[in-house]
């Protein structure tokens, strides 16, 4: 039996143990060739090396279907570090230092002889680096090759059942996790037919974003804000999700899911659950994921008969990103000419509960939209009918509090004051805070935080699988209905918020979006 790591010191509020108290391990990136590994994984792992959030005793070891050496895959490695984290390629030093924990083993993923040589190799590797038997599986390959993977690692004999003080072994999962509900059942029993619960890491890269996680901190460390937060006070929430990139060459993979699953799916209801949520007992990983659970659940569905009501889908066509004139999606290379995916998709959400009765949530999602920008605008009910709001002279707006998740992340609050001067005169002014200003230094990529979480086994700010089913239960009727109306895509030009909206019952045609 491998010993035991000690442990840090736990409390009931206890969330991350410190990096030093790390086991060692091996992680092995499944499809580590490719795009991921390069722009996101590396540069994350290197740059935590640099900052001594590593264990001392680990390697990194790829498994993947070229053919490569150590020193190729090292070398092709920092090439992409130089590419895509310039700032961090400029120190050679601690690169040479690093690469020596990276190794490279080829083989086809669905090849049973190659799954054999890995075990074989890692059983080396426990010896020679002293890894305790300690092991982290990243399925760093596109999703249909997914439960191939778990396959061949349940028929080499590469899982471990879990015991106290024992070695240990976990897996994480990339989105998406599957294309509908039936697609993400399917991939949650071939993971559960491999691994317990516990065991799985279901990773969308937005809850490791700081002022993700600072939702929490925001509501349930200012008394302020918890006091107002509920249908008393609050006229609806707005969550915006907005990239304005095109495809950028995942054409293949996008045209064939389109934006809702891409991103409304996984990152827009994190952060609707962690703006919803009731306060958790206490910030344990289950006491979390328990409450944010229970708002997919509250979440009222959209029938097939209100799909034009409650959501509108589009696509864009050519236009203005910037001083940049940009094509329009069927015309990226790689899509199909008479694709009918979507690319921007708007939800209006009703939640059914005693906090949120009677609040709408709209969210939007999409792409070639004039800004990139993640965030949340809580827009509070307006002033009654009195005083300051019969003033001619007064420009009396809600008060909206915004959560900006990126870029320029931080928080600000819409009020309204009086203009200097004789007269009356309102004005709405903002309090700003953001967070790279206060707090001094840069914020950490969201990837850094995951990977640390993952080797530390701690599954805050993982996905559950009951939370992955929750949210496909709500996205893949719409989905359906979708195609069972016969709903029309919209178009918008690429630059532009959205599409207008022309429809007389839609819930969005007289919505003000807050935009950035």
């Amino acid at each position: 039996m491998a010993e035991k790591l000690e442990n840090p010191p736990q409390t009931e509020n206890s969330v991350t143990p410190p990096s030093q108290y790390l086991p060692p391990c091996a992680i092995v990136l499944f499809g580590a060739t490719g795009d991921l590994t390069r722009r996101k994984l590396i540069p994350a792992f290197f740059s935590l090396y640099r900052q001594n959030q590593l264990p001392k005793q680990m390697v990194i070891l790829a498994f993947a279907r070229k053919t490569k050496t150590d020193d190729t895959f090292r070398n092709d490695l920092y090439e992409a570090l130089q590419e895509f984290a310039p700032d961090l390629a400029t120190d050679l030093t601690g690169w040479s230092a690093f690469e020596q924990h990276l190794f490279y083993l080829q083989s086809q993923l669905d090849d049973p002889e190659g799954y054999l040589r890995l075990n074989q190799q890692l059983l080396e590797m426990d010896k020679s680096h002293q890894l305790q038997g300690n092991r982290l599986f990243y399925l760093a390959t596109p999703p249909e090759l997914f439960i191939p993977v778990i396959r061949r690692i349940k028929g080499a004999g590469l899982s471990q059942i879990p015991s106290p003080g024992g070695p240990w072994t976990r897996i994480v999962v990339e989105k998406p996790f599957g294309f509908d509900l039936p697609s993400s059942q399917e991939l949650d029993r071939e993971l559960k037919n491999v691994f317990a619960e516990e065991q799985i890491f279901r990773i969308d890269h937005y809850l490791g974003k700081e002022t993700v996680q600072n939702i929490l901190a925001l509501r349930f460390a200012n008394r302020l804000f918890e006091l107002m937060w509920s249908q008393q006070h609050i006229d609806n929430v707005q969550i915006t999700v907005a990239e304005t990139l095109g495809m950028e060459g995942r054409a293949a993979y996008f045209d064939t899911v389109g934006i809702l699953r891409d991103m409304g799916q996984n990152h827009a209801l994190q952060i609707l659950s962690l703006i919803a949520m009731e306060p958790p007992v206490n910030l344990q990983a289950d006491a979390i994921r328990d409450e944010k659970v229970k708002v997919l659940h509250s979440i009222r569905p959209i029938q097939v008969h209100e799909v034009t009501k409650y959501t509108t889908r589009a696509r864009y066509t050519a236009g203005r990103i910037g001083d940049v004139e940009v094509v329009g999606y069927r015309d990226e290379p790689g899509v199909r000419p008479n694709s009918a995916t979507e690319t921007y998709a708007a939800l209006m959400l009703s939640i059914d509960n005693w906090r949120w009765a009677g609040v709408p949530f709209y969210v939007r999602v999409g792409k070639r939209l004039p800004k990139r920008y993640t965030g949340v605008s809580i827009v509070l009910k307006n002033i009654p009918d009195v005083l300051y709001a019969r003033l001619d002279c007064a420009d009396v707006e809600s008060n909206v509090l915004t959560l900006r998740i990126q870029p320029n992340e931080g928080v600000s609050l819409r009020m309204s004051a009086k203009e200097p001067g004789p007269g009356i005169l309102i004005k709405p002014v903002e309090m700003d805070f953001a967070y790279q200003e206060t707090f001094g230094k840069p914020i950490p990529d969201a990837y850094q935080r995951l990977l640390v979480d993952a080797i530390a086994g701690d599954p805050s700010l993982f996905a559950r699988g009951d939370e992955v089913e929750a949210a496909w239960r709500l996205i893949t009727p719409i989905l359906n209905n979708w195609t069972a109306s016969s709903v029309g895509l919209c178009e918008y030009p690429a630059g532009a918020w959205g599409p207008p909206i022309t429809d007389k019952d839609s819930q969005f045609r007289t919505l003000q979006w807050i935009n950035p």
